[in-house]
């Protein structure tokens, strides 16, 4: 549901101590006073922009309700919200003003039985029904699978008593079926579903269903597992009516989508997922706003062939914003805000606590977007939210059986609220679009007129359109009539469009189609059109016979290297596929270079600084923290995978140089997944090897380096578990009181392994984020030390604290203030890489306050047997000393065995 950290991090943060982010003293001190830093208010801890007021409504979770992750409001102005693993509940909330500050809840009854529904990731009130979209494997306490229900209350007693299975979903989990929404004229329903959920027999497709996974780099799935068995076209938004008996597709192709927003024009948006075990690799996505328009398919393919934005059969992001788990978004028009804010998108990101609000500004057939940040908070797992009728923004935090609350926001400056409708206000090519679109369908005989001619619009969205339209037209109608097209954008998109929808006896003459066209006199986004177009009909039509492929060589070749990332990427593609001469030469003097020119093109930057996230959340920060410690080379590593497909052109030099690189390549830090991506890269390289050279390039390519699986360095010691989610009691009886004989080695090296080095000294070695922890074990209990392992954020000393810096431009900024100048702060964002520094001019700086979240995770030693347990206490009570009591049995140190 919220991204994918779902396995359990085993070398989890900042070191088993920011723990000891707290001042020695304050460890023995009362809850309250233990942290003067620590904010008890729940609404203290939000970010809000000038003018808006916040209140704490409800917490679920501390009543015995459950973690609410879906919320609705009915005709009568109450909310009903369900709890991800448990029933519904609906809400009669005091109005804004009344005095009253907490809401009546009641459980709802539906059927007979209080959990007769739940489970629910989407809920919506509409043609005097609940809609409840269930996310659920069939179990004992909850029998109904996932998919889309229809309640309603046929004898008026308040309750629901009728329930309507309108269709079951096969999928479930963080990935399974989310929402349902109400379309904008209010007479139809948008499904939403991520990509473990399969698309369903459709009556109506707007995007062709003869999806594909349509890429020639060579196919490595996710390392670690994820998402294998999922192929296109992933996560999908379909249109239903009411009873749900018509189901049309609309798009596909996300991640992980959950939710999606109409605004004034009726266009679609929708906030998609990233996979962070992905970072530092060069097929990783941002986080990114999509407006989803009739046909979109947004290129999302299991493990390393996801699609380039620029990809001509796919649309780009209206917005990358960067890492995070998105949920939740809505449009603002009903909002009893100012205009700007009424006319915004609202977009949640779970894992950061960050309520994006989007400005949307009209852009030809599509829009372009500024984000700012309108609230924030740490931690805020911000599930969903809405506008409610009374015009105040109403969300959840919870999932995952986090602690639950619900919260009010409402405007209270200045600025004119006023509610009335807002115009409709369309460009001429927005207008072309949706024209263009009432051809995703049927086949219609006005379609080719309308649509040919604007295979070559300067708009990208509206030759995308136009493609769509073709593509549902008889290919016998329109075959000859590409084939013969002279104008090279339109030839490029019909081609393109040929490649998907016709045969391989068309294959030559696509291929020849394309080899008229003059690519040298083409802009940079044209030529690699054509490139794609040619990668799909080697993977749709087929290998291209000798003659064509000499063809194809001689009009590409001459091409490569381009001075551009971008073409170099689609360049080395295709002719490394076609094992064109001195492809091997030219793609290994590309990766000679650190950077290469026009990166931006690829519309793969964030815009939310990762570094800025780090310590926002340090449970998913801290990936990001080591990946910017020592980031890939990502063009690099594009085309070291590429090139693990070629067979001819190599030289011992050549080979020699290319291996060097893999072996190199383990020296940089990316997600979870990146190191199993270079070996397996690595081994599909190796396969071409001559036998009796394969050990020399094993070798020199870092195999030593690996561990078995090859998804992890091998280096030093790894927990033997099996772990837990050790509870302070537990552990503190697992401990127990006596520590002598424990083996100073394991301990040293589990200490080690769990990181805490990286920010904590000890006998004069190691980090300085943390305090020092020589002296640690003479002055704290074993129960005092495992309290604030288990529980770091109950006391964060000042000294260690991180500080929130609000902006003038609605942003904040966290870090750790190093020093301050008459005119800027210094601080650093990294723990990892405490060198790397950012200046915040205080001129832009409306106010700070500390942060009430420690740098380390809680439960560092969740990875730990009873046994490493012991012997990690054992080496913090000595300080590090292996000459310390602790390792004395029979008057000797225990320091092997």
């Amino acid at each position: 549901m919220f991204s994918t950290y779902r396995s359990v991090k085993l070398f989890l943060s900042v070191s088993a101590l920011a723990l000891l982010g707290t001042s020695w003293v304050t460890m023995q001190v009362s809850e309250t006073d233990k942290n003067p830093l620590a904010d008890n208010s729940k609404i203290d801890k939000l970010k809000l922009l000038p003018g808006f007021k916040a209140e704490h409504l409800y917490s679920p979770s501390e009543n015995g309700q459950g973690s609410w992750v879906s919320m609705t409001f009915d005709d009568k102005g109450r909310m009903i919200a369900s709890d991800q693993y448990g029933g519904l509940y609906r809400l009669k909330i005091p109005a804004v003003g009344s005095g009253l500050t907490k809401p009546a809840v009641e459980r709802l009854t539906v059927g007979n039985d209080t959990l007769g529904m739940g489970y629910a990731q989407g809920l919506l009130y509409a043609f005097n029904s609940l809609y409840v979209m269930v996310n659920n494997r069939s179990n004992p306490r909850f029998p109904k699978a996932s998919g889309l229900y229809r309640l309603q209350d046929t004898n008026g007693d308040e309750q629901y008593d009728k329930i309507t299975l309108i269709r079951e979903l096969k999928g479930e989990g963080e990935h399974g079926p989310h929402s349902v929404v109400l379309s904008p004229d209010k007479k139809s329903l948008y499904v939403v579903a991520g990509n473990h959920t399969d698309v369903p027999q459709m009556d109506a497709y707007r995007l062709p269903s003869n999806w594909q996974e349509d890429n020639l780099f060579p196919l490595i799935k996710d390392p670690r597992g994820h998402a294998n068995d999922r192929m296109a076209p992933g996560g999908w938004v379909a249109k239903i009516d009411p009873e749900g008996k018509r189901w049309e597709l609309i798009g596909a192709g996300f991640r992980n989508e959950f939710d999606v927003a109409f605004n004034e024009n009726g266009d679609m948006f929708t906030y998609d997922s990233d996979m962070e075990w992905d970072f530092g690799t060069p097929w990783y996505r941002p986080t990114r706003i999509c407006h989803v328009t009739s046909g979109a398919e947004f290129g999302w393919r299991t493990g390393n062939s996801k699609w380039l934005p620029g990809n001509p059969d796919n649309l780009p992001p209206l917005l990358n914003i960067g890492q995070g788990s998105p949920t939740n978004v809505f449009y603002g028009a009903n909002a009893k805000f100012p205009q700007k804010y009424r006319q915004s998108l609202y977009a949640f990101d779970w894992s950061f606590g960050i309520i994006y609000s989007i400005h949307l500004k009209p852009k030809g057939a599509t829009y372009e977007g500024e984000r700012e940040e309108f609230i924030s908070g740490s931690p805020l797992p911000l599930t969903d939210g809405a506008i409610g009728p009374d015009g105040a923004m109403y969300f959840l935090t919870g999932g995952r059986r986090l602690e639950s609350d619900l919260y009010r926001v409402y405007y209270t400056g200045s600025e004119s609220t006023s509610t009335a409708p807002i115009a409709a206000n369309s460009t001429p090519e927005h207008k072309l679009r949706t024209s263009l679109e009432q051809y995703h369908g049927e086949p219609n005989p006005a379609a080719l007129a309308a649509a040919w001619p604007n295979l070559s619009h300067p708009d990208r969205f509206v030759r995308y359109a136009a493609r769509i339209a073709v593509e549902h037209q008889p290919v016998d109608q329109w075959q000859a009539k590409a084939l013969a097209e002279t104008n090279p954008q339109r030839a490029t998109q019909a081609i393109v469009a040929l490649a998907r929808q016709g045969k391989a006896d068309a294959k030559s003459g696509a291929i020849n189609t394309l080899l008229k066209i003059n690519y040298a006199q083409l802009p940079e986004s044209q030529q690699f059109d054509v490139l794609r177009a040619f990668e799909l009909i080697f993977l749709r039509m087929g290998a291209p016979e000798a003659a064509d492929k000499s063809k194809i060589i001689a009009y590409l070749n001459p091409h490569y290297p381009a001075k551009t990332a971008l073409l170099n990427r689609g360049l080395s593609k295709v002719l490394i596929y076609l094992e064109a001469p001195g492809v091997v030469s030219k793609t290994l003097a590309l990766m000679d270079k650190k950077q290469e020119p026009g990166m931006e093109a690829l519309d793969l930057t964030p815009s939310t600084a990762s570094s800025d996230l780090i310590l926002r959340n340090p449970q998913y920060g801290l990936d990001i923290a080591k990946m910017l410690e020592k980031v890939p080379p990502l063009q690099q590593t594009y085309y070291a995978v590429m090139l693990s497909r070629q067979e001819t052109g190599w030289t011992p030099e050549l080979r020699t140089k290319y291996f060097t690189w893999f072996g190199n390549a383990f020296k940089y830090q990316g997600g979870r997944s990146y190191v199993g991506f270079i070996d397996r890269a690595r081994k599909l390289a190796l396969a071409h090897v001559p036998k009796d050279q394969f050990e020399k390039y094993n070798k020199l390519s870092g195999s030593d380096l690996l561990t078995t699986s090859g998804n992890d360095l091998a280096m030093g010691y790894a927990p033997k578990g099996p772990g837990r989610r050790w509870q302070l009691d537990d552990a503190v009886a697992a401990v127990g009181n006596d520590l002598s004989g424990r083996n100073f080695e394991q301990g040293k090296k589990i200490y080690g392994a769990i990181l805490c080095s990286r920010c904590h000294s000890i006998q004069g070695s190691g980090g300085d984020v943390g305090p020092d922890l020589t002296q640690l074990g003479t002055r704290f209990s074993n129960k005092d030390i495992l309290d604030a392992i288990i529980h770091p954020n109950k006391a964060v000393s000042d000294q260690y604290a991180s500080t929130i810096y609000y902006l003038k431009n609605g942003q904040s900024v966290v870090g750790r203030q190093l020093s301050e100048d008459k005119t800027s702060y210094t601080i650093s964002q990294n723990p990892f890489a405490t060198d790397q520094t950012r200046k915040i001019l205080k001129k832009d700086v409306t106010s700070t306050k500390f942060s009430s979240e420690s740098i380390m995770l809680p439960g560092l030693i969740n990875a730990l047997n009873p046994e490493e347990l012991k012997d990690l206490m054992a080496y913090l009570k000595a300080g590090g000393n292996p000459d310390n009591e602790v390792y004395k049995t029979n008057g000797g140190a225990t320091k092997g065995k």
